[in-house]
């Protein structure tokens, strides 16, 4: 029996818990199995490939890979239910979320050509909102949209992916329709205040209550999220080399499932023997004096 590779594995446990069928398609020929196309997918988010230097690269290393029409395909296809589930297996229970949204562009210019038209920055369309486990360090849910839009309209839609009992956020996200719904879910905002000038002393909305129960040790776990963005970005790039708005959904959310699936393998990474055993060393010391301690 061959051996079969880790990120083979991890593919197929992930695909099981799921339940995602053995082949996308029903009528189509039975040639390719989901997971083969499925890894071939994360092997180019996670390498910065196209769909045809990425079938190059598994052919040359003697690895099964569709056709780059095939990972095309497959890609629209993914839906972002799909890619919210593997986000959520792939990080698990979060208790406490950061949320914040950060933009990806469309194309990656040169500064040459720049200079030549009108020296001017492209846009920055794609707008990616994401909530961050400030405990595991990984992503538990995002939405990403191809047009500009205010953070406070997927603000609800990433707390009921994550479903935490404590998020924070920055002022960008401090609504009273938004504190009253994790008032009714039991969930702990901490939200700084805007200034709108003298409030009203007689209305005490769902945004002045929780303005008193305020902590600012607590809110200063929302900048985990910006080093998480910060990761993301210089990993696999500040920008998307898709087109059309499914597969630009795609190519962000296989990102944020390859930061999640290698997380681990990036901490110890390009370590040596010796200093990766004293690295397991000094993690096991730790664990054990607090245990001691508790």
């Amino acid at each position: 029996m061959e051996k079969e590779n880790k990120l083979v594995k991890k593919v197929k446990r992930l695909l099981r818990r799921l339940g995602c069928p053995r082949w996308l398609h029903h009528f189509g020929p039975k040639t390719y199995e989901f997971y083969e196309n499925f890894v071939a997918l994360l092997i180019r988010f996670f390498c910065r490939l196209s769909y045809r230097r990425v079938k190059h690269l598994l052919d040359m290393l003697g690895i099964i890979c569709p056709s780059k029409s095939a990972l095309h395909r497959t890609s629209k296809k993914l839906d972002s239910a799909f890619w919210s589930r593997v986000l959520k297996i792939t990080c698990g229970n979060s208790y406490l979320i950061a949320i914040d949204s950060t933009g990806l562009s469309r194309t990656n210019p040169s500064y040459h050509y720049l200079r030549r038209i009108d020296g001017k920055m492209p846009k920055v369309p794609v707008k990616v909102s994401i909530a961050f486990d400030t405990r595991k360090k990984k992503f538990s849910a995002a939405k990403i949209r191809v047009t500009p839009a205010h953070d406070i309209k997927d603000a609800r839609f990433l707390i009921r992916k994550s479903m935490p009992n404590i998020i924070v956020a920055d002022k960008g996200y401090d609504a009273n329709s938004l504190h009253e719904y994790c008032r009714e879910n039991g969930i702990r905002a901490h939200i700084p205040m805007r200034n709108k000038g003298h409030p009203v002393h007689s209305s005490w909305n769902a945004r002045r209550l929780a303005a008193k129960q305020f902590k600012l040790r607590t809110y200063h776990r929302r900048e985990l999220c910006e080093s998480g963005n910060s990761s993301l970005k210089r990993k696999y790039g500040s920008s998307v080399s898709s087109k059309k708005a499914r597969t630009i959904r795609t190519e962000v959310y296989g990102r944020l499932a390859c930061h999640n699936i290698f997380y681990w393998l990036f901490r110890d990474s390009g370590l040596s023997p010796i200093y990766h055993n004293i690295y397991i060393k000094q993690f096991l010391r730790i664990i054990y004096d607090k245990a001691d301690s508790a």
